[in-house]
């Protein structure tokens, strides 16, 4: 009688635990920095029994696709790369109580479709069609294999059939109540990497971001279009009406949508947009009344440029509440107003640039929610297994990320015709502009401005370029526009590329202040730290001592585990990865060797990592207390600083949607950021609140004492991300320096040269708001000389 009074007890007690609601409702799921760890989402076969682990895979990648709210539900599924015939990924629900159902039903693959069929009532996402009341129903991949990217509304049939575009370019149709599947097109455009589809003004659009071909291809396997004809053919925005298809234009396009959103477009009105980008910027299509217009905006990173568009993932133009829409394209996220169009093209407003690789973004349970794709195992050993989380906040937490900058413009290098006007380019939202021109003829060049986004035009200014002669113009403080464009009177070769800068946000100290400072002498917490490849918690590793624990997803130190010291100390050695000199820190990779700011003294003999993979595709470098980004192919040319924190972050990665860093004070206290106990400790935020440690500064140079020859380049030093800059110029010999800029990646042009009379200083402040990405130095004589540039 007592076992079975004690079981009766049990039992009561997990009825009104599990099931009760009210009990449910108390449940408080730990949250730091807008990222719940729980809700981190894995491959689940990872560690299974004789999985293979193919990182290029299943398993490689983790990305959460698509994010919708349905059913009373936040739905959401994650995708490994390159895997049409499916893998271990899941379909996942969350309840507004932050419970988390994974469905049997799923089949995984690489989908970032969604799409809310309105007359069915069902979600589609997927191979995926979901019902109001959450019943799931699968096309296996058997029956439907592809990487799907985008559904669309049917032409003819919208009440009863949904397209469905795939990455390698088929193109489906559905009927959305039996499922049966019907192949319309293998292959009909060109491009490839497909991303979007959209219907709208009686057409479907597509788009394809990239030019890396997955099977052979001929000309006369297409609908529409050719195979590659210049450097510039890649990707694709195309349309098809049904009977014929159309290339719109042979750029890499990702996201098509419009003012319906997944709910597809309310009217056959209704404008239609699509986001792409080219060497030059970041490019905006708009379908407008049956015709097309181009707008191009700045990109704030390079980490997204690559000739297979697959670093991009799934840039988005999305509803997220309260009638606002967002735009996230190449790092930065923008203010996109719903009514943008021909005559009202007002109101896109740069909100911020951030560090997160985002696939998808969403309004749910009264909170903006952010998909990431984030630790991947992709040529990266300090990575245990790949994994990724959402972010919850609201629409004003994303003006605490970075502050918006970017660069781009319509003109790079281009063939302009005389009087004929180029694409419009944004400039609204941004503190400083700086324009760099050139062309290879004597010209004038008009700039024109749409003040606010009526399409009404009226010139601005007339600058007289010299033939090949580079020419910048800082814009006035007061200067106001929606957008600019710009004619030459001559027929000639030219370039009108702009940089953009704006106040840097304050810092919060209070957010780190458990980091020690690079000038303290307080004992910290010195580990290394990775995700796990055998279980999902976070791999700790003292090195006061080479004590090894884990960390679970409640933050707790677990300590019972099988000592993994040794994998640790040998996946996690600190190798530098840069040089210095008395000059400068010298960095060299695929994309050649460069000069950064130095920071403090201390850093040399300071034991920390200082590059480590922390978003897909993406690196990030602590180098001399500055943290920089640098893509995986991009490389470090086009490498941009993001904060100067001079602390003793000895390492760093992300793990369960977090950013964790190690360098924490002995003596610290939990407060929200910082969890461990009395023996270890990390620190625990988000991947944008890098940002709060302040803006980037530093000081060196190309040059301190250096017997310089004549006429040899230096190597080129960092400009680009800073802001208040100067530089001091010395020689022990009677020159002229001449100081030369690189703006858009492309090569050197001359800014100005000084003289410098022997053994004088020569100190000169560059124009606030002016930028380039490089800057180096060239000498008419031997001599040895000093150029030292700082930045506040």
């Amino acid at each position: 009688m007592k076992i079975r009074s004690i079981l009766q007890s049990i039992a009561l007690f997990c009825l009104l635990f599990f099931i009760n609601p009210f009990v449910m409702a108390q449940i408080k799921h730990l949250k730091v920095s807008g990222v719940y760890p729980h809700l981190a989402t894995f491959n689940e076969s990872w560690t299974l029994p004789g999985s293979r682990k193919n990182i290029g895979g299943d398993g490689g990648e983790n990305g959460i696709g698509a994010i919708i709210p349905w059913a009373g539900q936040l739905w959401m599924v994650t995708y490994s790369p390159h895997m049409p015939n499916g893998s271990s990924d899941k379909l996942y629900s969350i309840t507004k109580d932050l419970q988390v159902t994974i469905y049997p039903q799923s089949i995984g693959g690489t989908p970032a479709n969604r799409m809310i069929h309105k007359e069915s009532n069902q979600l589609i996402t997927s191979n995926y069609f979901i019902d109001n009341k959450g019943k799931v129903r699968v096309i296996p991949f058997s029956i439907m294999p592809g990487r799907m990217t985008a559904n669309a509304r049917h032409l003819t049939d919208p009440a009863n059939m949904v397209y469905f575009y795939d990455m390698e370019g088929m193109l489906y149709e559905v009927n959305v109540h039996s499922l049966a599947v019907k192949k319309l097109f293998h292959k009909p455009v060109p491009g490839w990497h497909g991303k979007g589809a959209y219907t709208a003004q009686k057409q479907l659009v597509v788009a394809n971001n990239g030019e890396e071909p997955v099977f052979k291809l001929k000309k006369e396997d297409l609908q529409a279009g050719d195979l590659p004809k210049s450097a510039e053919d890649k990707g694709v925005l195309a349309s098809w009406n049904g009977k014929e298809w159309k290339i719109i234009e042979r750029k890499q396009f990702t996201d098509v949508t419009g003012p319906g959103g997944i709910y597809g477009s309310p009217n056959d009105k209704s404008p239609l947009w699509s986001i792409g980008w080219d060497k030059r910027s970041v490019i905006l299509k708009l379908l407008d009344d049956g015709q097309w217009y181009t707008y191009r905006l700045p990109k704030a990173a390079h980490t997204y440029d690559h000739r297979g568009g697959w670093y991009t993932e799934w840039p988005r133009i999305r509803e997220v509440g309260n009638g606002k829409m967002l735009m996230d394209m190449h790092g930065m996220m923008y203010d996109f107003p719903k009514t943008f169009s021909r005559d009202n093209s007002a109101g896109i407003t740069a909100i911020n640039t951030h560090l997160r690789y985002i696939p998808d973004f969403c309004y749910w349970n009264n909170q903006l929610v952010i998909s990431t794709d984030e630790t991947t195992v992709l040529g990266n050993p300090l990575a245990g297994r790949s994994q990724s989380n959402l972010w919850f906040g609201q629409w004003n937490d994303l003006k605490n990320w970075g502050t918006p900058t970017g660069w781009g413009g319509p003109w790079e290098n281009d063939q302009v015709k005389a009087n004929e006007e180029s694409e419009s380019f944004l400039v609204n939202g941004f503190d400083q502009k700086v324009l760099h021109l050139e062309a290879d003829k004597t010209t004038s060049i008009t700039l024109q401005i749409d003040r606010t986004g009526n399409n009404k035009w009226e010139d601005y200014k007339v600058i007289k370029v010299l033939a090949n002669q580079y020419q910048y113009f800082v814009f006035p403080a007061d200067f106001k526009a929606t957008w600019i464009r710009f004619k030459t009177t001559l027929d000639c070769t030219a370039t009108a590329f702009m940089h953009f800068t704006s106040k840097a946000k304050n810092a919060d100290p209070a957010l780190f202040k458990t980091l020690e400072s690079i000038e303290g002498n307080g004992v910290i917490n010195a580990n290394i730290i990775r995700p796990s490849d055998f279980n999902k918690n976070l791999q700790v590793l003292n090195t006061n001592g080479n004590k090894y624990t884990e960390v679970d997803e409640k933050l707790n130190t677990v300590l019972n585990t099988i000592d993994s010291t040794s994998q640790l100390l040998r996946l996690g050695e600190f190798k530098r990865d840069y040089l210095t000199d008395d000059a400068s820190v010298i960095i060299k990779d695929h994309t050649g060797t460069f000069r950064l700011p130095k920071g403090s003294a201390v850093y040399e003999n300071f034991i920390y990592r200082d590059k480590r993979e922390v978003e897909s595709e993406r690196f990030m470098n602590n180098i001399t207390g500055t943290f920089y980004e640098t893509g995986r192919e991009s490389g470090y040319l086009a490498i941009r600083p993001i904060t100067t924190h001079n602390k003793k972050i000895v390492d760093f990665c992300t793990w369960r949607g977090l950013l964790v860093l190690s360098g924490t004070k002995k003596d610290s206290k939990t407060d929200g950021h910082y969890f461990g106990d009395k023996n270890n400790g990390l620190w625990y935020g988000a991947i944008d609140d890098l940002w709060k440690l302040g803006k980037a500064v530093g000081e060196g140079g190309v040059w301190k004492n250096t017997n310089v020859m004549a006429n040899e380049k230096s190597l080129p030093y960092l400009m680009t991300g800073y802001d208040q800059k100067s530089v001091q110029l010395t020689s022990d010999k009677e020159v002229d320096i001449t100081l030369e800029v690189d703006f858009d990646l492309t090569g050197f042009h001359n800014y100005q040269t000084f003289h410098v009379p022997a053994g004088k200083t020569v100190v000169y402040q560059f124009a606030k708001g002016f930028s380039a990405h490089w800057i180096r130095a060239v000498s008419n004589k031997a001599c040895k000389a000093t150029v030292w540039f700082t930045y506040q």
